[in-house]
């Protein structure tokens, strides 16, 4: 079975800004354009049944769409870096969105995930970078930002064992609703222009 996560995927602008990051740090690989997304949460190895469940779960969760911003960049792993990445504006919606996601695997039996949900889109694994040459990488790239997107729909990935993550594949897409579509019809008519 392959492994499942909950994500978001990053519109091709944005994707071609975020490439615009790559190299320049001596020991890093950097992740393919292609498979750049913001992990909402990691489900890991689960059977057909559970998987099936979840999809189901998911397929019920009504949210708005919401506008989201990639801004700054930064690494995980202080003393030995692991990885950089850029970071995510903080909408409210998108904590919302992980938390019900939380929620539901959770009540399917999945283990609570350990680690604080830090909304990031990983640029590249780090197998031998000097913490000076991330310093310097960092440094000369914390003014990054991308256009604001709106975010309309999350999606169920899997990933296959290989190194350094990807290629993965979409295995399910769950629409957000329009804002518009979730205020109440009202049997009033329009006001008239006065064009």
């Amino acid at each position: 079975m392959p492994r499942l996560f909950t994500a978001l995927e990053i519109p091709r602008n944005a994707a071609m800004s975020l490439s615009l990051l790559r190299g320049g740090l001596p020991g890093a690989r950097w992740i393919d354009v292609e498979n750049y997304h913001i992990t909402l949460r990691f489900i890991g190895d689960v059977d057909n049944r559970t998987a099936d469940e979840i999809v189901d779960r998911l397929d019920r969760i009504e949210r708005p769409e919401f506008q989201l911003q990639l801004t700054g960049t930064g690494a995980f792993g202080s003393k030995k870096p692991h990885s950089v990445w850029a970071g995510v504006s903080n909408p409210p919606e998108l904590y919302a969105l992980q938390a019900e996601i939380e929620r539901i695997c959770q009540r399917l039996g999945l283990p609570a995930d350990p680690r604080k949900f830090t909304p990031h889109v990983t640029l590249g694994r780090l197998r031998s970078s000097r913490v000076e040459d991330v310093v310097g990488y960092l440094s000369g790239r914390g003014g990054f930002y991308t256009n604001p997107f709106t975010v309309s729909r999350f999606v169920l990935l899997s990933s296959r064992d290989s190194i350094g993550g990807g290629p993965y594949i979409t295995e399910e897409v769950f629409p957000l609703y329009e804002r518009s579509s979730s205020l109440p019809m009202s049997d009033e008519q329009p006001s008239k222009s006065m064009l």
